[in-house]
């Protein structure tokens, strides 16, 4: 680069020489004028040189710092989830609870119930008295093929109270009927998310309860006899027990003899524990028509229970059917 700067100098001073030489004053001296030429032509040359220098020489540039650039970046993000409206269909249930006879309630055999459900219209059509109960599968237990739910509107949302009459099977086990619901164009649905699943009734019949028989007291003695006016009869073994005493015509009565005792009952048959509990009394039992039928207790001279039945009195004979229960 400098070696180039020197010869471009030299050019031009040559070049200053050849050009005022040919320009040289007429008159001048010749040596003095050349040399007048030479030192203006080396001024001007310099000057030039210098400014050709000083416009050639390269400027010291500072380097631009390095700025860091900050750069937002956003997170990936996922696309957004596109909704999808499921339509709801017309006709479909859900069950809300069981109104009466939750599952596996005891009926006794033979028995009428009612079973209610509560359900919810959970479609998007309002029910109205054409839709029906409809008796799907299982155990039918009288129930009817198809039946009314309401005599009104179930609007989607609103619940029914649903009920069948029912009637228990007469053998012990376990049943469960299932229904569905039936719409007036004939569309059978039911209750589940998929508006198909039945919903049911499940009851169990039990085995009936042994009845406890009543047990009968052993007997002593027992029998009919008649008794004449003024003569006893002997209700055990041992003695006599009762009197037909006969005062007068339309004054008769029965006396309790040796210690015995007595009391009048009633027309109902009266059983051993209950004239063990009767207020039984030495007291004579006026004797007319009006015993005729009546039951009478007593305790003999042996202290056994008993009771006999006045069957018969005619004013001379009494007849009686007596029971002497065997007495600890």
């Amino acid at each position: 680069m400098k070696k180039s700067k020197h010869l471009l100098i030299s050019v031009l001073i040559l070049s200053a020489i050849l050009l005022g030489a040919c320009n040289l004053p007429v008159g001048e001296n010749d040596e003095d004028a050349a040399a007048t030429i030479v030192a203006e032509t080396a001024a001007v040359v310099f000057t030039q040189a210098a400014e050709t220098a000083a416009s050639t020489l390269p400027t010291a540039t500072t380097a631009p710092e390095a700025t860091a650039t900050v750069t937002n970046t956003p997170f990936p993000t996922s696309p957004a989830a596109t909704a999808t409206n499921t339509p709801i269909p017309c006709n479909r249930a859900s069950f809300v609870k069981d109104v009466t006879y939750a599952d596996n309630s005891e009926v006794a055999a033979g028995a009428t119930f009612t079973k209610t459900w509560r359900i919810k219209n959970n479609g998007s059509c309002t029910w109205t008295s054409g839709y029906v109960l409809l008796f799907d599968s299982g155990d039918q237990m009288g129930a009817p093929a198809t039946s009314t739910i309401t005599a009104g509107t179930v609007a989607p949302g609103a619940t029914v109270d649903i009920s069948v009459d029912l009637t228990s099977p007469a053998t012990p086990g376990t049943y469960q009927g299932k229904f569905k619901l039936r719409s007036p164009d004939n569309i059978v649905f039911g209750i589940n998310a998929d508006g198909q699943g039945p919903f049911w009734v499940k009851i169990v019949v039990p085995s009936p309860t042994p009845t406890p028989t009543a047990t009968t007291p052993p007997v002593h003695s027992s029998g009919t006899t008649d008794i004449a006016a003024s003569f006893t009869a002997n209700l055990d073994d041992v003695g006599d027990d009762i009197w037909f005493h006969a005062v007068a015509v339309n004054d008769n009565y029965i006396e309790p003899q040796n210690g015995a005792l007595l009391v009048t009952w009633g027309g109902a048959s009266p059983s051993k524990a209950q004239c063990l509990g009767a207020a039984l009394a030495a007291t004579p039992i006026t004797l007319d028509n009006a015993l005729v039928n009546q039951f009478i207790c007593y305790k003999t001279d042996q202290g056994r229970i008993g009771k006999f039945k006045v069957t018969a009195f005619d004013g001379s004979t009494l007849s009686i059917e007596y029971t002497t229960w065997v007495t600890p």
